[in-house]
């Protein structure tokens, strides 16, 4: 009998404890926030499972460009984010002043103008958190233009304000951020992306969103004819890499060609590269050589590249790869002659790579003198305080067409129908932009630039257009 109530006892007291250990874990989980059904070993960072507009979008109310913060800056988008738009504009100018090589703030200066007035809304997509220089070069070409759009009395009179968004050159950002843009009504259109990878993810969101999207850098052959709202500034690799491997083959007169490409890039494919060579008569030399790859080693290839009989070494990198094609063009020591696609076009290759990759030869959308008498290098010059890139010089022509479109048209619908007619063209920084009416691409040429030692240069070397 009484082991029978010693066993009742103990019993409650199991419950007891147990109803006790269950309060507090409900009272805990109720003031902590946290979810128990969420899984705390998922791997998906947080900003994609729980996307934060506030750190990838901004017109003005934040800093996105990090590296560019000052007290000045940090005041302006404080103003703006409250209304006080003609505080944020008297400040974003005195900082400015203080660094005039900072895009970010021109178009916050230009969208604190237009915010007192009915401006039109476009947008842009960067990789500031993957690439930041890629991306201040993209934003530099936008800032131009929409400063030259808005001092010129706006479109129809109505001032031009930018939407920057940050989407890193990961995919998954770029459609998070591609679906922002499209929820947003009042934007127009969208000057981005940057990688092939990142525009490929975004563009089914703006297709079946219907916004026009622009890429000024995205060479991917995937891109061309994807739907009638994708468009791009830049050629398409197919005519990239024709023009290359005719240089190579029947000027260089190389035969035996080795192409190192990054395996996580779809620009830059090995079969693309090596389907021109072949085309133009070269052949592709059988060494594998992947700079994505865990065990890539520079001296390695090098060695086997010589050994299996290359006469060229063809570099195609991912752009937030850079480095590891400088480090091969390192090991090579000038054994073998360099060529590269436009990705390489970069002061970091310059700064990094300097006597390494003196002589490389690579083909790029753009250069400064290619154009004799076009306003756009000189202007650039004055805004920024040197040259710019082609991703600039492409950035923008895309955001000048958009404004040229939005000229003829009030709706997303009538500015793809603008855009996409034949007898639609601009004279941009790199001559006519017109888009061919199937696939989007545009029409263009390509110029074959050299690095060259240059006492102009603060690295000591420089892009000069072949034979000149």
């Amino acid at each position: 009998m009484k082991t029978k109530k010693e066993t009742t006892v103990l019993l409650l007291s199991f419950l007891f404890t147990g109803a006790l250990l269950l309060l507090g874990y409900l009272l805990y989980d109720k003031f902590s926030g946290k979810n128990p059904t969420e899984s705390t070993s998922d791997n998906t960072p947080k900003s994609i499972t729980n996307p934060d507009k506030a750190t990838r979008v901004s017109r003005g109310e934040q800093i996105l460009v990090t590296v560019d913060t000052n007290p000045d800056k940090q005041a302006g988008v404080e103003a703006f984010a409250k209304g006080d738009f003609d505080d944020a504009q008297a400040i974003f100018k005195t900082s400015l002043k203080k660094n005039r090589n900072d895009p970010e703030a021109l178009i916050y200066l230009n969208n604190s103008l237009a915010a007192k007035g009915n401006p039109i809304k476009i947008a842009v997509s960067v990789p500031i958190g993957g690439n930041v220089n890629v991306a201040k070069e993209i934003l530099r070409g936008v800032a131009q233009a929409q400063d030259e759009v808005n001092r010129n009395g706006g479109i129809n009179n109505r001032l031009l304000q930018v939407v920057i968004g940050n989407d890193d050159n990961e995919p998954s950002f770029a459609s998070q951020v591609a679906k922002e843009f499209v929820k947003d009504e009042k934007i127009m259109a969208v000057v981005g992306h940057n990688a092939s990878n990142a525009s490929l993810a975004a563009a089914p969101e703006y297709q079946s969103g219907g916004l026009v999207m622009i890429s000024p850098t995205s060479f991917s052959q995937n891109l061309s004819g994807f739907g009638g709202y994708i468009f791009r500034t830049v050629p398409s690799i197919d005519k990239i890499t024709e023009t290359l491997a005719n240089h190579i083959i029947k000027k260089a007169l190389k035969t035996n060609i080795a192409i190192c490409e990054d395996s996580r890039s779809i620009d830059n494919r090995k079969d693309i590269f090596a389907k021109a060579i072949e085309t133009a008569g070269g052949k592709v030399n059988p060494t594998n050589c992947d700079l994505a790859a865990d065990n890539f080693n520079p001296n390695t290839v090098i060695s086997q590249l010589i050994s299996s009989g290359a006469d060229a070494l063809m570099l195609a990198p991912h752009i937030d790869r850079i480095d590891k094609a400088i480090e091969l063009a390192r090991a090579n020591k000038g054994k073998l002659p360099l060529f590269s696609s436009p990705t390489m076009y970069t002061n970091q290759t310059l700064k990094t790579g300097r006597a390494d990759v003196n002589g490389m030869v690579l083909p790029t959308p753009w250069h400064p003198t290619a154009i004799p008498g076009n306003s756009f290098p000189e202007n650039a010059r004055k805004m920024w305080g040197g040259n710019v890139s082609w991703r600039t010089a492409m950035a923008y022509d895309a955001t000048m067409v958009i404004s040229k479109g939005l000229q003829q048209a009030k709706t997303r619908q009538e500015l793809q129908k603008v855009l996409r007619s034949e007898n639609f063209s601009f004279d941009g920084a790199s001559g006519k932009v017109q888009f061919l009416p199937l696939s989007g691409d545009r029409k263009s040429d390509v110029t074959l630039i050299k690095v060259e030692p240059s006492s102009q240069s603060l690295t000591g070397y420089d892009f000069a257009p072949l034979g000149k």
